[in-house]
C-alpha cells in the first residue's frame, strides 16, 4: 500500500521527540533531517520537501507546549496539518451541471494508466452512491479492444455505453453522446478519451477539440501513483493544454511510495478528487486530504472505516445476529451468515483504517482466508438440523461432513470447540456488561 513505508518512518521519527520538555532548534534539527530523508525516499518532489521542512520548522520552533500537550503531540499536529495542506487541504467534490442538464466528465490520461477501467469505476460510484443515471461514452477509437472493454464494464455495472465504433471521430462521438444525454435525461456523461504511450501534439489537439465541442464540467486526469515524479510531469503537461479540474490517482493500493500524491496538488494547483485502491469495480474512493494525512501518520481512518462497513454490512442482519448472540441462541447457521458478511469486506483494507492496528503479513492474511474457507466448507456440508443442533454430531455424521468438505474429523472437532467457547463467552456478556467487566475470551490455540 502507498505511504506504508513513509508512515512507518514518520511514526518512528515522531516517537523520538516525545517526552521532551521544549521544542528548540537543537532538538528539532535531527528530526527534520530524518523527515526530509523519509519524504525524498517516498519520491516527494525536492522543491516540495524543502518548502515543507521550512514551514514545519518555522511553525514548530518556539511553540509553547500547552498543559497536557507534549512536544510530540504538538509536532504531530504541525506535521499533520502541513501534509494535509500538501494533499489539498479541503476535499474537492465534483462540479455538477444545473438541474435538468447532464454533467459532462472527460477522462484523460496516458495509455496504460487504467483510464477505461476507472471510467467504469466512476460510473459505478455515481450510480450506486448518488443514484445518478450515467452514460459511458467509448471515445477511445485507437486502442484495440478499448470499446469492447468499456462495453463489458458497462454490462457488469448495468450502465449504458454509447459507441459508434472505431470509424467515427472521437469529437463526433462525444457530441452525439451529449445530444443523447439531453434527449434521454441522463444525469452524467463520462467520456473515455484516447491515450498515448507518451504525450504528443495529436493527442492534445484531439482532447482540446473534444473540450471545445462538449464544454465539460469536469476534466479529470488519471495519473499512475506507481509512476512517481513522472506522474507530476504528465499532470503539468496535460494542465498546460486542458482546463483540468481534478486528478484521479490510480494504483494507490500498489507498492508505490506515494510521493506523487504529496507533490502533484502543490506543483500543479489541480486537486486530487478520487483515488483507485484496488482492481475491483468498487475500488474507487473519494479523496479526503485530512483522512489521508491521518493514514500517513499512522492514525488510521475511523470515518472511512465506518463508511466502508456500513455500506457492506446488512444492518438488520447484524442486529439480529447480535441479539441471538446475547441471548445464547446463536447457532452454526448464524456463524455462517456472519462469515458471509465479513467476506464482503477486504480485511487488509479494513485493518489499515483502524488506529493503532499492527500490520498483518500477506502470509497471515492468506492463512486466515484459508481457515475461513475451510470453516464455510464444513458448515455447508452439514444439514440444517446439524447446524441448528451441533450437539447431535457423532462420529458417523462427522465422517460424512469431513468427506463432503474435504477436511478431517479433527478440523470439525476444532470448529465445534471454538463454537462452544464462543457461545459461553456470549452468555457471559449481558451480566458482565452490567457489572462493567469483560468476559474471559477463549485462548488462541
Amino acid at each position: 500500500m502507498a505511504f506504508e513505508s513513509l508512515s512507518d518512518r514518520l511514526s518512528g521519527i515522531i516517537k523520538k521527540v516525545r517526552g521532551q520538555a521544549y521544542l528548540t532548534e537543537a532538538n528539532m534539527e535531527d528530526m527534520l533531517k530524518e523527515i526530509r530523508v523519509a519524504l525524498l525516499e517516498a519520491d516527494v518532489n525536492f522543491k516540495v520537501v524543502k518548502e515543507f521542512i521550512n514551514t514545519v520548522k518555522e511553525k514548530a520552533i518556539g511553540q509553547k507546549v500547552f498543559n497536557k500537550v507534549s512536544p510530540g503531540q504538538m509536532i504531530v499536529k504541525i506535521v499533520h496539518d502541513e501534509i494535509e495542506e500538501l494533499l489539498g487541504s479541503d476535499q474537492c467534490d465534483l462540479v455538477f451541471a444545473p438541474s435538468g442538464k447532464p454533467t459532462i466528465i472527460m477522462m484523460c490520461g496516458l495509455q496504460g494508466s487504467g483510464k477505461t477501467t476507472t471510467s467504469g469505476k466512476l460510473a459505478r460510484l455515481l450510480k450506486r452512491k448518488m443514484a445518478k443515471k450515467v452514460l459511458l461514452v467509448a471515445g477511445d477509437v485507437y486502442r484495440p479492444a478499448a470499446i469492447d472493454q468499456l462495453c463489458t464494464l458497462g454490462k457488469q455495472i448495468d450502465v449504458e455505453v454509447f459507441t459508434l465504433g472505431d470509424k467515427v471521430s472521437p469529437v463526433e462521438i462525444s457530441k452525439r453522446a451529449v445530444k443523447k444525454a439531453y434527449e434521454e435525461h441522463y444525469d452524467v456523461v463520462i467520456i473515455d478519451t484516447a491515450g498515448r504511450l507518451q504525450i504528443d501534439e495529436k493527442l492534445m489537439n484531439e482532447l482540446v477539440d473534444i473540450e471545445k465541442a462538449v464544454s465539460p464540467q469536469e476534466i479529470l486526469l488519471l495519473v499512475d501513483a506507481m509512476a512517481g515524479q513522472e506522474a507530476v510531469n504528465v499532470a503539468k503537461a496535460f494542465n498546460e493544454k486542458l482546463h483540468l479540474t481534478g486528478m484521479v490517482m490510480s494504483k494507490l493500493d500498489g507498492d508505490s511510495r506515494g510521493g506523487a500524491a504529496l507533490s502533484i496538488k502543490h506543483l500543479t494547483g489541480v486537486p486530487i478528487k478520487y483515488i483507485g485502491v484496488g482492481e475491483k469495480i468498487d475500488d474507487l474512493e473519494v479523496f479526503h486530504p485530512d483522512r489521508m494525512a491521518d493514514r500517513i501518520l499512522g492514525m488510521g481512518d475511523v470515518v472511512s472505516l465506518v463508511e466502508t462497513v456500513s455500506e457492506e454490512i446488512d444492518e438488520k442482519q447484524a442486529k439480529k445476529a447480535v441479539n441471538k448472540m446475547m441471548s445464547g441462541s446463536f447457532d452454526l447457521n448464524d456463524m455462517l451468515a456472519q462469515m458471509e458478511q465479513i467476506n464482503k469486506l477486504s480485511m487488509s483494507k479494513i485493518l489499515k483504517l483502524i488506529p493503532g492496528m499492527p500490520k498483518i503479513s500477506e502470509e497471515d492474511q492468506e492463512k486466515a482466508q484459508k481457515q475461513m474457507k475451510k470453516t464455510k466448507a464444513i458448515i455447508n456440508s452439514m444439514t440444517l438440523e446439524e447446524r441448528a443442533h451441533p450437539e447431535i454430531l457423532r462420529n458417523s455424521r462427522k465422517l460424512r461432513i469431513a468427506s463432503g468438505s474435504g477436511t478431517t474429523s479433527a478440523d470439525i472437532n476444532r470448529l465445534l470447540n471454538q463454537f462452544e467457547e464462543m457461545k459461553k463467552m456470549m452468555k457471559q456478556m449481558p451480566s458482565m456488561m452490567k457489572s462493567g467487566k469483560m468476559p474471559n475470551f477463549p485462548n488462541k490455540k
